[in-house]
Order: structure tokens, then C-alpha cells, then sequence
């Protein structure tokens, strides 16, 4: 276990451990990583506790503590039961370590681990839900267990208010919908001049995403408008695959999909239309970012909400149908024919940095946890 020892932390502060799987570049783990930074920059002491270390992970301050719960390679056995009990008791005597005065649990199954391993250790837990309810819990063993152990927490935060109706009414009653806030990054004025003839999306390439709805939309208008190009900022398993569908298309010098890169909002800054193509999503950072940088925006209707309720339709964004790329093109030629349209939505869609600004969002957060410790 990577940490640091009790005697490190100073007890008049308030100590807040935040539980994930690991700091892998996405969207929950990205809102994890900015909550941590900013209780830290407030002067709390943060441990940030995760199962184990991915290969590419978001940077954090060095006065955050990092600590890993997940067992080590030799004591893992063949049987299942035996395994989970190691995992309990590792993550339980994190607990008992570290003696957190709140815990904040983000994410699926970690959401159950952080409350049966905390019980009867008298430290309040907070839950969250950061995508479509259903695919978190995607079981009916799992929506089982949420539905008893949801109730322990004693805060549980969601994504949109369209995820409440998932839960039963003793987990309503104590669920709060917090959104996530902007990346500082994205936070600087709207570009204002000629956009560049490209179209963007960001996040991770895997199936759920569904970036093959973009590349279809977009090899159908390739042919009218040829000065535009697509370009897919991520990495994911299906990146690869993605590829050789753009090769097959003849497309290859048109449709780019450069990976993962570090500066996101100056390598889109300038697009003229950016694309949010996911199946589910909770409440999407790509999406709001893009819209706090004026790009006129188009994104599906998932069945959490998320985007609907950052999105009026036709006001300060498009909304779409999921897994529909003919509507997604019908979307697209819109914003490409009328520049006035474009202009508009760009605008009013910039004004989510007052409603999602990250002083005012963070606080919120803050005011939460000090209303659960009290």
C-alpha cells in the first residue's frame, strides 16, 4: 500500500478520502480529480483511494495521498469469495488507517464497497452516480444491492434529475443532484473569429460512445463539403478499429483520430461544430466544455437526461437521436448551411460558464459535505 503514515496528517483538518478505481482518463475520474484539487487547495487533507494505478491517469498535487486498496498479485486465489473477503478486509483496514472524516465514493460496484466496508466505523459516506443508472447497475442482483445498501449512505449525489426515477423513495429522499463543474482550462473567452472547417468530438473510443454514428454522418456530407474534416480526440479499445473503417471509406485524409492528447480545449477551440454521440451518459464533461467554449454543439438525447438538461433544443445547442446517423447528419448540414444558426448556438450555449462555473459548482460540493458532517 502506497500512502502516508497517521502522523502526517494534521486532525484539526477535516479529512475527506475519495474512493475510485483508479485515475484512468475519463469523465468521473476527472471530476474526482478536481474535487480533490479543490479541497486541497481549501486546506483539507485529501487521500485519494484507488484499487490500482492505470496506464494513462490524471496528474494530482503531491500533497494528495494516494493509496491503493486492491490485493496484491500473490494473494489472489482461484476462489471468488475468497478474493472479494481480501478485498473487503484490505479496503476496510484503509478505513481504520487512515480514519477519514468523510468518505466520497464514485462509481458501480465501489459504491457498495465503500459502504459495507465502512459500517459501524462511524464515517459518514457520500455515494455518487456519475452515468445512466441502469448501466452502472446494470443487473437485477446489482439494482437489488443498490436498493439495500443505497439507503446506508449518508448522502447519495446524481447526475440529472431524470436519474432520480431509477431509485425507490428512500434513496430520493436522501439523493442531491450536483453537476460537475468546468475544467478551468475551458474557461476562457469564446473564439470569435472565422471557425476552422472541422468538426470534433472527445472521449473515450469504446462502444458506448458510439463514434461510428459520426463517421457515418460525416462520410455522407464528405462529398458536399469537402473543405470539412472530422477529427476524434481519445483512446479506447475500438480506436484501432475505427481507423480501418475510415481507411475502407477512403476517408483517411479526412477523419483523424490522433489518441489522447493533453490540451484539449486549444486543439478544438476554433471547430465549428462539436459532437457528443454516446448510446448513455450521466451528465457529460465533453459536452460542457465544448458549450462553455462556444462551439456550437449537437448532442443524442440519452435516456439519464444529461444532455437535455444542458441543452434547449435549438437554443443553445441540437439535440439528436441516439444510434440514429442520418438524423445526426440532417443536424450537422444544419449548423454547416446556416451560419447565423451556428452563430447563435455557439453563443447561448457559452453561457453555461455562469450556471457551471468551478468556484460556484465547488462550493455547492463543499456546502453538501459540511451539511453531511453536521
Amino acid at each position: 500500500m502506497i500512502g502516508c503514515r497517521d502522523e502526517d496528517f494534521d486532525m484539526d483538518k477535516k479529512h475527506i478520502a475519495m474512493f475510485i478505481s483508479s485515475l484512468n482518463k475519463g469523465g468521473s475520474e476527472r471530476v474526482l480529480v478536481n474535487l480533490a484539487e479543490y479541497f486541497y487547495g481549501k486546506g483539507y487533507l485529501v487521500t485519494i483511494v484507488t484499487q490500482y494505478r492505470a496506464e494513462s491517469e490524471y496528474g494530482i498535487s503531491s500533497g494528495i495521498k494516494r493509496v491503493y486498496s486492491e490485493i496484491a498479485e500473490g494473494e489472489i486465489g482461484r476462489s471468488r469469495i475468497l478474493n472479494f473477503v481480501k478485498r473487503f478486509r484490505k479496503l476496510r483496514g484503509v478505513w481504520k488507517a487512515k480514519r477519514p472524516d468523510l468518505i466520497l465514493s464514485f462509481i458501480g460496484k465501489n459504491n457498495m464497497m465503500a459502504l459495507l466496508t465502512s459500517r459501524l466505523l462511524h464515517i459518514p459516506v457520500v455515494v455518487s452516480v456519475r452515468g445512466e443508472p441502469k448501466e452502472e447497475y446494470y443487473s437485477k442482483a446489482l439494482r437489488m444491492a443498490a436498493e439495500l445498501l443505497f439507503p446506508l449512505a449518508d448522502g447519495v449525489v446524481l447526475q440529472s434529475r431524470r436519474s432520480m426515477d431509477f431509485f425507490g423513495v428512500s434513496v430520493r429522499r436522501k439523493a442531491v443532484v450536483l453537476p460537475n463543474s468546468i475544467h478551468p482550462a475551458f474557461m476562457k473567452e469564446p473564439y470569435r473569429g472565422e471557425r476552422e472547417k472541422k468538426i470534433v468530438a472527445v472521449g473515450r473510443v469504446d462502444a458506448n460512445k458510439n463514434h461510428r454514428m459520426i463517421i457515418r454522418a460525416f462520410a455522407a456530407l464528405a462529398g458536399k463539403y469537402p473543405e470539412y474534416e472530422l477529427v476524434i480526440y481519445g483512446e479506447g479499445e475500438l480506436r484501432s478499429e475505427l481507423i480501418r473503417q475510415v481507411e475502407e471509406m477512403g476517408l483517411q485524409e479526412r477523419v483523424h483520430l490522433p489518441g489522447s492528447i493533453d490540451d484539449v480545449a486549444g486543439a478544438i477551440y476554433k471547430a465549428s461544430v462539436f459532437v457528443l454521440s454516446s448510446n448513455s451518459e450521466g451528465m457529460p464533461n465533453t459536452l460542457i466544455e465544448a458549450m462553455a467554449l462556444g462551439i456550437p454543439c449537437i448532442s443524442t438525447d440519452c435516456p439519464c437526461g444529461g444532455p437535455a438538461e444542458l441543452i434547449i433544443n435549438g437554443e443553445n445547442g441540437l439535440l439528436t437521436e441516439a444510434d440514429n446517423w442520418e438524423m445526426l447528419k440532417e443536424k450537422l448540414q444544419k449548423i454547416i448551411d446556416d451560419v447565423e444558426l451556428a452563430r447563435k448556438l455557439g453563443e447561448n450555449g457559452s453561457k453555461i460558464r455562469e450556471k457551471l462555473n468551478p468556484d460556484l459548482i465547488n462550493k455547492k460540493w463543499e456546502t453538501y459535505f459540511h451539511q453531511i458532517l453536521a
